[in-house]
């Protein structure tokens, strides 16, 4: 990684929460940045799976990489610790930091883990010079083009499975066939972008389908929401509540989850898997699910 970050635009914050305000992406990193964030972090908070890996800051700790979650999980900092962060889209990471996702599954590892402690030095000294939060994100913004510019090409069927399973529903031997992939190369593919196989980011993309949809129309029932987003009923959609939030459907649209990535959408663009076709160098090979 170079030593010298370039100077960032800065872009307008788009909400907030109690403790947490996401900032949407500068356009040059859209296609690979949901959004960034700030955050006076106090007492206790739980965190939904989303799909997505974050790079963060936290003051008097260090830079931390939060890689895919597949169930909830809190965390408890003291009051008013400040903490920044940059959030790549499901799929993009595994590229910028040359690691499949599935080594950072359910795992926060140190940046210098994977980068090494020289490149550590550089990016901390610069956000330990500052105790502006924006300048922080700004400074992870530069990181972020610099991992960009230093990665590897994004596996190109990623987006294009993510954003499909985010509108529907798709089942593993359907989503495999429209990919002119068999089940257990799209096994590996989707374990090396995402961090674990299409079936459990369909379980993930759907409950944030839910969310988005429940935002939009609010005054939807919830049996009527579960159908729309693709729940066998009602009581798979609280079953799947508790997997991945340990809340109650109503818990969870009343909570903070839904906001999120501040109205920022998963993926860049619409897209869909039978537009592509496999093209990498090992698509005939077949690999251990």
């Amino acid at each position: 990684m170079r030593g010298h970050l370039r100077v960032s635009v800065r872009a307008p914050t788009i909400g907030s929460m109690s403790w947490y305000t996401p900032t949407p992406a500068p356009a040059d990193l859209a296609e690979q940045v949901v959004c960034g964030w700030t955050a006076a972090v106090s007492g206790t908070q739980r965190l939904v799976p989303d799909g997505c890996l974050d790079v963060l800051y936290i003051a008097g700790v260090g830079i931390r990489v939060c890689g895919p979650e597949t169930a909830p999980w809190t965390f408890t900092l003291p009051p008013d610790t400040e903490a920044v962060g940059i959030r790549f889209r499901p799929g993009s990471a595994a590229a910028l930091l040359h690691t499949s996702l599935a080594e950072l599954r359910n795992r926060r590892v140190a940046f210098e883990d994977l980068f090494g402690s020289a490149s550590e030095r550089v990016v901390l000294g610069r956000l330990d010079d500052t105790t502006d939060q924006r300048a922080r994100l700004d400074v992870l913004e530069d990181l972020a083009r610099e991992l960009r510019d230093d990665g590897t090409d994004t596996d190109p069927l990623a987006g294009h499975i993510g954003s499909a399973l985010l509108r529907s529903s798709w089942s593993v031997g359907d989503l495999a066939d429209a990919a002119s992939l068999t089940e257990r190369q799209l096994q590996r593919r989707c374990n090396d972008a995402f961090g674990y196989g299409p079936a459990m980011l369909r379980s993930i993309l759907r409950l944030q389908r839910f969310m988005a949809r429940a935002r939009q129309y609010p005054s939807t029932p919830l049996a009527g929401l579960a159908w729309e987003c693709g729940f066998a009923d009602q009581s798979h959609l609280s079953r799947e509540c508790r997997r991945f939030a340990d809340q109650t459907p109503t818990e969870l649209l009343a909570g903070e989850a839904p906001d999120w990535h501040g109205g920022a959408p998963l993926f860049a663009t619409r897209s869909d898997v039978r537009n592509i076709q496999a093209t990498s160098s090992d698509s005939s090979e077949e690999s251990a699910a």
